[in-house]
C-alpha cells in the first residue's frame, strides 16, 4: 500500500521521509486546508532521494470556486511548480452551485500532462454535487488520481463509497483520518493508497506578547509527527 503524507513544509517532507513516506503532498498553510507551496519549499524536497512530491495548487482557504483572477494565479504557480520538478499537482474546481468546473479542470489537466506529470483531483469532489457521477467525469476528463474520504469527514466513514470508487478506471486515494489504528479497514476492502497527515502539534514561545496575539491554535502550530507515521508505515506493512 502506497503511503502519502499530507505536509506543510520543506521540515515536514524531511520528517515524512524519514519515517518512510516515498510520495508527498506538499502544501503551505495546513491550518487552512493546504495552499500552494513555496518554490524554495519544493526545490528543498526534491533534494530528497525517491521522493515522489504532489504539490497543492490552491490560492485561499475556504471552497473550491475561484474567479478568473485566482485562476490565472493559480495556472501560473501550476506552472512554476512543474518546470521546477513537482511530479504532479493537486488541484480542485467547482462552480458556485458544486458542480465540476470543467473548463478550469480540463486547462490543469492538460498543463499538467504536458509535462507527463500527474493530474490529481483532490477533496473538493467531497464537497461537489455527485461524488460518484463526478469521479466518472473526472476520469473521462483524463484525472490519474482522486483524493477523496468518500463524501465524509473522516475516510473510515466512506468505506462503502470508497469500495464503489475502485470500480472506476482512475486510482483512489482514501484520505481523511487514516492512522496506524483505522489503516486495515481500508486494506480489507483493496485501497491500495492512503493519504495522512500524522500530525502533532509544536508550541512556539514567541506567538503571542503581552498586548499582541498571532496566534490560531493557542501558541501551536502544525507539523508532521515522526512517530506517527513510522506507526502507519509500520502499519500498512503488517
Amino acid at each position: 500500500m502506497e503511503l502519502e503524507i499530507c505536509c506543510g513544509s520543506y521540515e515536514d517532507a524531511l520528517i515524512a521521509y524519514q519515517g518512510g513516506a516515498r510520495r508527498i503532498e506538499l502544501n503551505s498553510a495546513l491550518y487552512l486546508g493546504g495552499l500552494t507551496p513555496s518554490l524554495g519549499s519544493l526545490i528543498l524536497t526534491k533534494k530528497l532521494p525517491g521522493l515522489k512530491v504532489i504539490a497543492m495548487i490552491r490560492c485561499r482557504g475556504a471552497g473550491f470556486c475561484y474567479s478568473r483572477e485566482e485562476f490565472a494565479q493559480m495556472m501560473l504557480d501550476a506552472k512554476l511548480l512543474l518546470e521546477h520538478g513537482a511530479d504532479g499537482l493537486a488541484f480542485g474546481f467547482l462552480q458556485a452551485d458544486a458542480r465540476l468546473d470543467l473548463p478550469k479542470i480540463r486547462q490543469m489537466i492538460t498543463l499538467i500532462h504536458s509535462y507527463h506529470k500527474e493530474a490529481v483531483f483532490h477533496r473538493a469532489i467531497d464537497v461537489s454535487d455527485n461524488l460518484l457521477k463526478n469521479a466518472k467525469i473526472l476520469t473521462n476528463l483524463g484525472v490519474d488520481r482522486i483524493l477523496t474520504s468518500g463524501g465524509y469527514p473522516k475516510a473510515i466513514d466512506g468505506l462503502e463509497t470508497l469500495a464503489e470508487l475502485l470500480s472506476y478506471d482512475v486510482e483512489i486515494l482514501a484520505g481523511s483520518g487514516i492512522s496506524a489504528e483505522n489503516v486495515q479497514a481500508f486494506k480489507e476492502i483493496g485501497i491500495t493508497q492512503v493519504h495522512a497527515s500524522c500530525r502533532a502539534f509544536v508550541n512556539d514561545p514567541t506567538t503571542s506578547g503581552q498586548h499582541v496575539s498571532f496566534a490560531y491554535l493557542d501558541n501551536n502550530y502544525e507539523r508532521v509527527s515522526l512517530s506517527k507515521v513510522t506507526a502507519l508505515r509500520r502499519a500498512i506493512d503488517e
